[in-house]
């Protein structure tokens, strides 16, 4: 889950290029009322790709995975304000900048010199783990207290997933359900919640005016 601006149609862009030239910032999506732009699809390319090590994708088919993921974000973000959902504060996402930034760079040179060969800033950075802090609280806040987990659940899953693990990992010792019970029941319930919000999802899109500008998305 990523968090992208939402600029104002046709924006001229005139940072770090010549001064007689000029990039225009295109609709790539609109989503009802809201619009997504070029830049936006384009900083999370280069975003996803930065946490996850990659080089960045920028084909056609690489733009639409992006414009989808932006168009679910910009649904739930309107979601978000229409229902008053609670969200986290913004001072929760330093510990997780903190703890990616430790775990990735030796020195803080380098980990800026990583954000700028992937263009980005690390208030950007900071941005995206406020964003994916804030799809997981509207997630527990909105679907997880509708799903409900059984005992059979929860047997079949530890005689299917963790009975057989555990066995291998440690032969002859004793595999107890109830040693296991609280984490299948939370994995069990974020699987489903995850399931809910999918289909949230495709409900939402449904009834949404949502137009792709595919001259933009090449």
């Amino acid at each position: 889950m990523r968090t992208t601006a939402l600029f104002a149609a046709w924006l001229v862009l005139l940072t770090g290029i010549p001064a007689d030239s000029e990039i225009i910032d295109r609709i790539a999506i609109s989503v009802g009322t809201s619009v997504i732009t070029t830049s936006d699809v384009d900083q999370e390319i280069r975003m996803t790709a930065f946490l996850n090590g990659l080089k960045p994708d920028f084909s056609t088919a690489a733009k639409h995975e992006a414009a989808d993921r932006l168009v679910e974000q910009t649904l739930v973000r309107r979601e978000l304000e229409l229902s008053r959902y609670p969200v986290p504060d913004a001072s929760a996402a330093i510990p997780r900048l903190e703890e990616f930034q430790k775990s990735r760079y030796p020195t803080e040179a380098a980990f800026q010199s990583a954000l700028a060969e992937y263009g980005l800033t690390e208030q950007a950075l900071r941005d995206e783990f406020y964003w994916q802090l804030t799809l997981l609280r509207f997630i527990e806040v909105r679907f997880r207290p509708a799903v409900q987990v059984s005992d059979r659940d929860i047997q079949e899953y530890f005689d299917k997933k963790v009975k057989p693990v555990a066995e291998a990992a440690h032969p002859g010792d004793p595999v107890i359900l109830e040693d296991y019970r609280a984490q299948i029941e939370d994995t069990l319930t974020g699987q489903r919640a995850d399931v809910e919000l999918d289909n949230w999802l495709k409900e939402t899109r449904g009834r949404t005016a949502i137009t792709m500008h595919e001259d933009a998305l090449q």
